[in-house]
């Protein structure tokens, strides 16, 4: 995907993105492969595969949910996918980028202050440490291809706040839905919506999981991720 074809097929999201969009998301690009040539960030390095693969995948999330004046978290957010990406083209977005790898929060926070950004953060902290303090603070919680889902229900449900919602970014999920059904339902959590449809010019499955967050969830979630691990919901 070029970025002419980039910027066509997000107007087919109903996006449409300014120079200064553009320019960003170009530098950060560059940045993305240079920090890569000395630090493992993503085995994707083409122009053209990261345009679709990274920032038109992550940017797929307007499929589920409203982007406007909303506080996001972004739960292993490696690179930046899809937080830093939605952050660039929606402005008024406030996001947490969440991730236990300080070699990755350097290059986020790189990014980030790069291109002058306000109202995101990267913070290094494991979901379960973070969570002590931030349950039920974010409108939407998403990752993108971090765990199956039944562990990833108790990492991402308790920071949802009630009538929010978590919207896992995954390929092809069905399974994973159905082995999910009792953690999200235990968490608090009801399946909205299952969005499924393929990447541009047949670049694969995905599937978007809108999950609303309806009822508190129990104060002893999450669990330690070792207890998460050996005994998922």
């Amino acid at each position: 995907m070029n970025k002419e074809e980039f910027v066509k097929a997000l107007e087919c999201l109903n996006i449409n993105l300014t120079e200064k969009q553009l320019n960003d998301l170009d530098t950060y690009y560059k940045m993305l492969i240079e920090y890569n040539t000395h630090t493992n960030l993503t085995r994707i390095t083409e122009e053209k595969e990261v345009y679709l693969k990274h920032f038109y995948d992550s940017l797929t999330l307007v499929k589920a949910v409203n982007l406007s004046d909303q506080t996001l978290l972004d739960i292993g957010s490696g690179a930046g996918f899809p937080g830093l990406v939605l952050k660039i083209v929606f402005p008024n977005l406030k996001v947490v980028l969440l991730d236990s790898l300080n070699k990755r929060i350097t290059f986020l926070n790189s990014v980030i202050e790069k291109l002058n950004l306000k109202d995101i953060k990267a913070v290094h902290d494991r979901a379960e440490e973070y969570a002590k303090e931030n349950k039920e603070s974010f409108d939407i919680v998403t990752s993108r291809a971090v765990a199956n889902l039944n562990m990833l229900s108790e990492l991402s449900l308790p920071f949802v706040k009630q009538e929010g919602f978590f919207i896992p970014m995954k390929a092809d999920a069905k399974e994973e839905i159905k082995n999910a059904q009792n953690a999200i339902k235990t968490l608090g959590g009801v399946i909205k919506d299952t969005i499924v449809f393929s990447l541009p010019n047949e670049n694969g499955i995905r599937t978007l999981i809108k999950i609303q967050k309806i009822s508190k969830t129990n104060g002893k979630y999450p669990r330690k991720f070792s207890e998460i691990k050996k005994k998922p919901l």
